[in-house]
């Protein structure tokens, strides 16, 4: 259990910190000079049933309320000190602020230094402390009088019990979820290289286990570890932890950064918070107040953009973007404190919502119906509700990182579908959001035909762009191949159409038709021009364009120059050509799948094609999107399919 003490400067808590533990925690000259903290103090007592208990001891002085601040965010349990001569004081109501700001919900109180005063006295304070303490989540606290400067003081030794009671009755934590831990000091050891302190706030830490920095994404090594003061093989949630880390510069880590698992690394400029303001604040937030942001040990200044209203006052709660000069790292649930733009006050705090928070539509009432969501995922654990506000689906890695958990331990609802993507990530989908995109999408195709009838269908990727153009390829793919299954939808050519749509040819145009099908088949990858035909069949040059374009939208040939038409079954032909001249590609080279380029001459090689026929049509499938250019070679998009379940070609 992790113990953080809290009261108004000379109150006693570094006293009270060595009586319970034996421990000095006053390091610095200055301090043991001033008689006062300045930085954050750690002692550890072991316990008689093996666990350790672990004691924050922070500044009192209103100049370090940064370091209190950072020192109290994970802790189990408060120790809120009050010395019996001076009673409550300044400090002493701004450090239970900022303990109520951080969701600390247990507690005590240590009555310090009752030997220089009389019973009068002590219960006098005792009952401002109880009256201080009313609508609090530490009313009701055990107020322990205490002596700390004697020796054997007996309300000492009544304090220590009750800590060692409240660490044995202590829940146990989620040790699946993924691991975080804040750093608030950093350090090199002679011999062994960079240290960093912190609170562990979730997951678990192995030596050997490869961690990150963040911001800034760089990865390092567990060497060792060490876990409320003794050495480990590992370090858990709730345990005050010294990494020894291999692979980083100590110059590159300060306070305030992160040590997380790889899969936390993202950051970001703007997080949507829930903010409450304390009634005595003193400010009125506006568009673009400035505000002093701690959360865990870091400590940045924001701009406020109202997310609910147009401003925020003295009481209030409401949901707000805190806008960053730099990359801020943050998880749903986190609490934070906020000060005045002098940073001479506390004035308010709360909890992110959204630690990816938008630039753009950030108030739209899709937006805000999300944060509703993450709100109640915080609350309950609910993932039905996220992927209820999640229409074109959510990424699993996403809800790995807002939920702190891996993708095996996420218990999603049963009939959740997955998309598999790319880099072992997957696209989540609930049952209603995929029925309402297959109706959408079939509410397009009616719009077109109705607008287009004599046009076979938009090809593929057009369709996308009319239905959504921001939806993930994958699940774009994974629709239309459940329609096209489902024979809702049915392919001709490089179009899809309604099973109820057709272009009709006339008698003549049928019967003309038929030979020029057959001389562009047998053509095969070199296809005679429109001149050719018309010159073969004895037709107007004219007349055969008009007939071969009508064609081509109804889908059973496709243009890929100016009077050079391909018969469908030639290009599916030389489609899964590239496709496996790009597969070839990523065996030779050791690439990630998606990732082979196919290159002119590669493709003329294969194909037998001339070097200008071979890259007239690279560009064609590039224009269809079934490929793309990258520099001189050319990528299979993500999920890109020429043929579907009905056997005709598609883009």
């Amino acid at each position: 259990m992790i113990v953080g003490t809290a009261g108004h400067i000379d109150h006693g808590k570094t006293t009270l910190t060595r009586a319970l533990t034996g421990v000095h925690t006053d390091r610095l000259k200055e301090e043991q000079a001033r008689g006062i903290s300045i930085e954050l103090g750690y002692a550890y007592l072991p316990l008689a049933d093996g666990t350790v208990l672990g004691v924050i001891d922070v500044p009192g002085h209103e100049k370090f309320i940064r370091t209190m601040a950072s020192g109290v965010t994970g802790i189990d349990f408060a120790l809120l000190v009050v010395a019996a001569d001076d009673g409550i004081m300044p400090q002493t109501h701004e450090h239970l602020a900022i303990l109520q700001l951080l969701g600390v919900g247990r507690g005590a109180v240590a009555l310090s230094k009752v030997d220089r005063v009389d019973g009068a006295r002590v219960a006098q304070v005792t009952a401002d402390i109880e009256a201080l303490l009313a609508g609090t989540p530490l009313a009701g606290s055990p107020v322990f009088c205490t002596a700390a400067s004697g020796d054997n003081d007996p309300g000492v030794a009544a304090l220590l019990a009750h800590l060692t009671q409240v660490a044995h009755d202590l829940p146990q934590r989620d040790e699946r979820r993924l691991f975080r831990l804040g750093v608030d000091r950093v350090f090199t050891l002679s011999g062994q290289g960079t240290i960093v302190t912190g609170t562990a706030l979730a997951g678990m830490a192995k030596v050997g286990h490869t961690l990150q920095l963040v911001p800034g994404g760089t990865g390092a090594r567990v060497r060792s570890i060490h876990a409320q003061n003794r050495a480990a093989d590992t370090g858990l949630a709730g345990q005050r932890l010294a990494l020894n880390l291999a692979g980083i510069e100590r110059e590159r880590i300060e306070r305030g950064n992160w040590i997380v698992a790889p899969q936390l690394a993202q950051c970001s400029e703007r997080l949507d918070v829930q903010l409450t303001l304390l009634p005595d604040a003193g400010v009125q937030l506006k568009a673009w107040s400035p505000l002093h942001v701690h959360l865990g040990a870091a400590h940045q200044v924001a701009r406020a953009v109202m997310l609910d209203g147009v401003s925020l006052g003295p009481g209030q709660t409401g949901r707000v973007q805190p806008v960053f000069d730099a990359p801020m790292h943050g998880v749903p649930g986190d609490r934070f404190v906020v000060r005045n733009a002098q940073a001479t006050q506390t004035v308010g705090g709360g909890m992110v919502l959204d630690p990816f928070g938008p630039a753009r539509k950030r108030r739209s009432p899709a937006r805000l119906a999300w944060l509703d969501a993450l709100a109640a995922f915080v609350a309950h654990g609910d993932y039905a509700a996220l992927l209820a506000q999640s229409p074109l689906g959510l990424r699993e890695s996403l809800l790995v990182r807002l939920s702190l958990l891996p993708a095996h331990a996420i218990a999603l609802p049963p009939d959740t579908r997955r998309i598999a993507l790319r880099a072992n990530d997957a696209l989540l989908l609930a049952p209603a959001a995929q029925a309402a995109l297959e109706e959408r999408l079939l509410a397009a195709l009616a719009v077109f035909h109705a607008r287009a009838p004599d046009e076979a269908g938009p090809e593929l990727w057009r369709l996308k762009r009319i239905v959504d153009a921001e939806m993930e390829d994958a699940l774009w793919s994974h629709l239309v191949e459940g329609l096209l299954a489902r024979g809702e939808v049915q392919a001709r050519g490089a179009s899809l159409h309604l099973p109820t749509h057709s272009v009709e040819l006339t008698a003549q145009e049928a019967a003309l038709a038929e030979p020029l099908l057959a001389l562009l088949l047998q053509g095969r990858y070199d296809p005679p021009w429109t001149r050719d035909l018309a010159r073969d069949f004895g037709l107007a040059e004219d007349e055969t364009r008009r007939l071969l374009r009508k064609l081509a939208k109804a889908g059973q040939v496709s243009q890929v120059v100016h009077d050079l038409f391909y018969h469908q079954a030639a290009l599916a032909e030389l489609a899964q050509l590239v496709r496996s001249l790009a597969e070839k590609a990523e065996q030779e080279e050791g690439l990630p799948a998606g990732n082979g380029a196919v290159g002119a001459a590669t493709f003329r090689d294969a194909s037998g094609l001339g070097r200008k026929r071979a890259i007239q049509v690279l560009e064609f499938f590039d224009r269809v999107g079934y490929t793309r250019r990258v520099g001189n070679g050319h990528l299979l998009r993500p999920q890109a399919l020429w043929s579907y379940t009905a056997g005709l070609p598609n883009s």
